[in-house]
């Protein structure tokens, strides 16, 4: 089968690799969509906290068909094998994917929903007429933030680097700013972010009281040192998530939000944006894309 392989050089390649063969409790998917994450863009450039060892086929999660004709969303090995015609999942991390929707869709869907369902619901749970902010707003993370947080019944405020992203924001029903006009903003409840670097620290100012921030990811610049006596002296909060060690410590708590997030997806609460839609043979474009942030929606791969 054909996968995209990792070198130890770290440029990528389109090579006939074995195909994988499942084990016990383990599932066969034939890939139609791959998605495309920041993970893999850290991976590839070698600052994933936990890196894999190289050569790697990229890809944590897929959307594709298993032996029996299931149309499923899959989280597939913990080693990766997205970026491919064929991976191998476990099946406790199968998802039955709608019926309405398109497998592009289902690669886009997954763990951008749960990186922000999970914290809106679990950490800090967002209340009927908050305020809560988006970082990164047009993104596929950002975008299924800004969704969640409506659905949850926020005032939503999605933020963006370029005004070339503002009506992807506007779209999806939340007012969009770019990131040099926060400070002229009212406070917020919640504020959701994945940028990191300067603007985290500086978001601690943009709270209420009771505030909280959410930490979800550093595609800025690394996190910048938060200074204890500012969280007291503003009657704030900060907390952070990282899904992939979540599903290790708590698979149920995954598993059960994965649920309630098919279910609304079902009702027509939310939707997967896919911004970009690449063959294998252009994943290092797809990768570039979403590393240099000029993607809006969701980056997906198709074998």
């Amino acid at each position: 089968m054909r996968a995209v392989v990792l070198d130890e050089d770290r440029s990528l390649a389109l090579r006939d690799v074995p195909e994988p063969e499942p084990t016990a409790g383990q599932a066969l998917v034939r890939v139609r969509a791959a998605g495309v994450n920041y993970a893999d863009v850290l991976i590839r450039e070698g600052r994933y906290p936990q890196p894999p060892p190289l050569p790697f086929v990229p890809g944590s999660e897929i959307a594709g068909e298993t032996v029996d004709g299931r149309r499923v969303i899959a989280f597939v090995r913990s080693d990766g094998g997205g970026y491919a015609e064929r991976a191998v999942a476990e099946r406790d991390w199968l998802f039955d994917l709608p019926e309405r929707a398109s497998f592009e869709e289902g690669a886009a869907f997954m763990l951008a929903f749960l990186t922000a369902w999970i914290p809106l619901t679990r950490q800090v749970p967002v209340h009927d007429g908050a305020r809560v902010l988006v970082t990164a707003a047009a993104g596929g993370v950002g975008s299924a933030g800004v969704q969640v947080a409506r659905a949850l019944g926020a005032e939503v405020v999605g933020a963006v680097g370029s005004e070339a992203k503002l009506d992807a924001v506007r779209a999806l029903g939340a007012e969009a700013v770019l990131y040099d006009a926060l400070e002229e903003l009212e406070p917020f409840d919640v504020i959701l972010d994945q940028v990191g670097g300067d603007l985290f620290a500086a978001s601690l100012r943009r709270l209420r009281p009771l505030g909280a921030l959410v930490g979800i990811g550093f595609a800025g610049g690394a996190w910048q040192p938060v200074d204890p006596a500012l969280v007291v002296g503003r009657n704030v909060s900060v907390v952070g998530f990282y899904l992939g060690r979540f599903m290790k410590l708590r698979p149920e708590v995954v598993r059960a939000a994965a649920g309630e997030l098919l279910a609304r997806w079902t009702a027509g609460d939310l939707a997967p944006v896919v911004g970009a839609t690449f063959p294998l043979e252009d994943a290092d474009e797809a990768l570039r894309l979403v590393a240099e942030r000029r993607s809006t929606g969701k980056v997906v791969l198709v074998p």
